[in-house]
C-alpha cells in the first residue's frame, strides 16, 4: 500500500497540479500523511531545475503550516492525535519523545524537522506536551527549510546525475548533516 502512495504522488509531478499537491502533501506529511514530500520535490525539481528553489519555498510553508496543524490536533483533539500518533510510534518511543521535549525542546524539532524521522510524531507531540509554540514555528521553519532547500539546492546543482544518491544516501545525508550542525552549535558554546 505505501508504494501505491508513493507512486500516486509520484503522479503529480507529470500534472499541472504539481505545485500545489507538492503544497498539500507537505502540510498533510507534517501532520497525518506517510509519505515524505521530498518524493514529490526531488520529481519536480528535476523536471525544472531553475524552479528548484521554488519547489523548496513552497515545501517549506506547506510543511510549517502542516506542522501548526499537527501542533494544534496535539493540543485540542488528542484522541484524534493519538490515533495518528502510535501508528508511527510505540508508547515507549512516545516517552523517549517527551524526555526529548523537555531536555532539549528547540533541538528536538530541529533534528526531527531535519531528519527522516517522521515530523508529524514530533509536531502532534509538541503540541500534546505544550511546547512554546513560537519556538516552535521558528524551529520548524529553519529546519524544514534547511532540509527542502538542501534538497532542491542539490538537485539545482548537480540535476539528474545526484537523484540516485539522493535516493540511495538520504537518511545518511540527513543524519551527517544533522550532526555537524549539532557539532558546530557545541563548538560555539564552547569557544564564548
Amino acid at each position: 500500500m505505501l508504494r501505491r502512495l508513493y507512486d500516486w504522488v509520484l503522479h503529480w509531478a507529470e500534472t499541472p497540479y504539481g505545485v500545489p499537491a507538492l503544497f498539500l502533501l507537505a502540510v498533510a506529511e507534517s501532520s497525518f500523511f506517510p509519505v515524505p514530500p521530498d518524493v514529490l520535490l526531488i520529481a519536480l525539481s528535476l523536471s525544472l531545475r531553475k524552479r528548484a528553489f521554488y519547489y523548496a519555498a513552497v515545501c517549506t510553508a506547506g510543511s510549517v503550516i502542516g506542522g501548526a496543524i499537527g501542533f494544534f490536533i496535539g493540543m485540542k483533539f488528542w484522541a484524534f492525535g493519538q490515533g495518528i500518533l502510535f501508528h508511527y510510534v510505540s508508547k515507549e518511543t512516545f516517552e523517549t519523545v517527551r524526555v526529548y521535549f523537555r531536555d532539549y525542546e528547540a533541538w528536538a524539532i530541529a533534528i526531527a524537522g531535519f531528519t527522516p524521522i517522521p515530523y508529524k510524531v514530533f509536531t502532534i507531540s509538541a503540541g500534546f506536551f505544550q511546547v512554546n509554540f513560537s519556538v516552535f514555528m521558528v524551529v520548524s521553519f529553519l529546519s524544514r527549510g534547511a532540509r527542502f532547500f538542501l534538497v532542491g539546492g542539490l538537485i539545482y546543482l548537480f540535476g539528474k546525475h545526484i537523484r540516485n544518491f539522493i535516493d540511495r544516501y538520504f537518511n545518511l545525508l540527513t543524519y551527517g548533516f544533522a550532526a555537524i550542525l549539532i557539532g558546530g552549535f557545541i563548538v560555539l558554546r564552547f569557544i564564548k
